[in-house]
């Protein structure tokens, strides 16, 4: 269950340069189609409700509507009135303020920058959905007004009603009093529904606002970054041990055994990071929860205790929480093997549960795999759900992406206690990314991107910065359900492959014990088997 994607229109006859401006708007995205005329494109704005239209000056000059025209035909419809237009134009200052006087919100000359041409984009969408929360103020003020002629009507009617009792019998006077107190009682049930709603609400609000603090907006977000920079660095200070080499690692037959930076390099890039987006539908109405509405900032409105106003009605933002894990391929290529509590995030969790009990339920608003050496963003679907323990597999749409199938050792053999082990994964999720940048280059980004998880991952996708940390250590324990390892992980890391030091998947992490002498849990590779197999058996 995908989200909906903001639509952009473009309208370029050339095909290589409507292609170049279709990759780069879906590349961060968007929801964009081409046309070569503006007739036809006046007509996509109509059914679409895209929210965008980029414009070729110079095709729409010379074709029989001109750029004038096609403005003032999408500003003078109701249905097109508040669409951003933003006209491509050739080089010079000249030509952009032509092209603002005829009433476009934005001119980009050519050559232009994807970069720079997405983030014009973005700003005219913040513009878009700033006039829209007007609009719906507007429209709410003046049903307000309304409502209170209709109960200044009201008011006189049974003023008109109380002078004509005073004429009438004792038996009319009692039927308008059983009138009046019927409308009393239902007036007090509404009140009394509409405050357990609002107090619902109220305590939806509270639990949304614990779950926001797991999410790393923009200043959270490059502050964490710093302190694992400063984390790593003093790591490195430490002098640890390098990677072995492969004449230096023995197996336990006393053969030579695949390095851990031979694993890294077979393996490396198949290891994905997972980015699963949770919304909450109200139980009742099959509502979703959003957001009241969004300030200058792009961010949700609070209320004077700093927490996010929350509403069934309207069309703000949908509330979503952002969860991020890893996974890697098994069986085949495109079937990626996680933990369930990555693929279904409220899965023996608190706090989400206490939002199933206020009548709103959890369900995946999209999950999107990125894999090291690929700039794009793959959709992901749940495929099977273990019901006996903490794994579950996705279906990944990787269309051209060839990444090598890892291989399991499921016997009893493959673990030993103290055997070495790698271990990767995605630990800490966008902060640890980000981390491995400079801090120019990781400000960069996050103000690219807005704070938005997906832009900041599809720009760390872009520029080529999206891959697995790799940590060493030793099998501690073997237990009939768990591995026991001192590799260190944390959240983001759930669904990492274990690999024994025959190079071989051992086992799933899904446990990070802070206060366990440094102990980390993972899942044995056997029990991953059965899912495996009813992987491959679907069409």
């Amino acid at each position: 269950m995908n989200a909906a994607a903001e639509k952009i229109i473009v309208v370029e006859p050339d095909p290589p340069r409507s292609e170049h401006l279709l990759f780069t708007l879906c590349g961060a995205g968007y929801d964009a189609s081409a046309f070569a005329t503006p007739p036809e494109a006046l007509e996509a704005l109509r059914e679409t409700g895209a929210q965008v239209l980029l414009l070729d000056f110079a095709a729409a000059s010379a074709g029989a509507m001109s750029a004038h025209e096609t403005v003032a035909g999408i500003r003078a419809s109701a249905v097109t009135e508040r669409v951003r237009v933003i006209l491509l134009v050739g080089p010079g200052a000249e030509e952009r303020a032509a092209a603002l006087d005829l009433g476009a919100d934005d001119a980009v000359s050519r050559p232009w920058d994807g970069a720079e041409l997405v983030a014009r984009v973005r700003s005219q969408l913040r513009e878009y959905r700033a006039n829209t929360v007007l609009l719906e103020k507007m429209q709410i003020a003046e049903e307000g007004q309304k409502i209170a002629h209709t109960a200044f009507d009201a008011l006189a009617v049974t003023e008109k009603m109380a002078q004509d009792a005073v004429v009438l019998d004792k038996r009319l006077k009692l039927g308008v009093g059983a009138v009046l107190a019927l409308a009393i009682a239902m007036g007090a049930i509404y009140f009394l529904f509409a405050h357990n709603t609002q107090k619902d609400l109220q305590r939806t609000t509270s639990t949304i606002a614990r779950l926001e603090r797991g999410i790393m907006h923009q200043d959270d977000l490059m502050n964490q970054a710093r302190k694992l920079r400063d984390a790593q660095a003093a790591a490195q200070a430490a002098a640890a041990p390098p990677l072995p080499s492969p004449a230096q690692e023995k197996n336990s037959g006393g053969q030579t055994a695949i390095s851990a930076a031979g694993i890294i390099n077979e393996f490396g890039q198949s290891v994905c990071l997972l980015h699963v987006s949770v919304a909450f539908r109200n139980s009742s109405s099959g509502q979703r929860l959003r957001y009241a509405g969004l300030n200058q900032q792009g961010e949700p409105l609070e209320d004077s205790d700093g927490n996010p106003i929350l509403t069934l009605d309207g069309k703000g933002p949908e509330v979503k929480v952002d969860v991020f894990g890893t996974g890697f391929p098994a069986g085949e290529e495109d079937h990626i093997l996680t933990n369930r509590h990555v693929a279904q995030p409220w899965w023996k969790n608190d706090e989400m549960s206490d939002l199933t009990g206020q009548g709103f339920q959890p369900e995946i608003s999209s999950i999107h795999a990125y894999f090291p050496g690929d700039s794009r963003a793959f959709t992901a679907e749940i495929q099977q759900i273990s019901s006996e323990t903490d794994l579950a597999t996705m279906r990944v749409q990787l269309k051209d992406l060839k990444r090598a199938v890892l291989s399991i050792d499921a016997s009893k053999k493959a673990s030993v206690p103290g055997d070495p082990i790698v271990l990767m994964g995605y630990a800490t999720g966008l902060a640890a990314i980000l981390a491995r940048t400079d801090e120019d280059t990781a400000r960069q980004i996050v103000k690219q991107g807005g704070g938005d998880p997906s832009q900041v991952l599809d720009e760390l996708a872009r520029r080529g910065l999206i891959h697995p940390l790799v940590t060493q250590g030793h099998i501690g324990d073997v237990l009939p359900d768990k591995i026991v390892f001192d590799a260190q992980t944390t959240s983001g890391g759930s669904g990492g492959p274990l690999f024994n030091h025959d190079g071989k998947v051992i086992g799933v992490t899904y446990a990070v014990l802070q206060g366990f002498g440094g102990s980390n849990f993972g899942i044995p590779i056997r029990f991953s088997e059965p899912l495996i197999q009813m992987a491959s058996a679907q069409p």
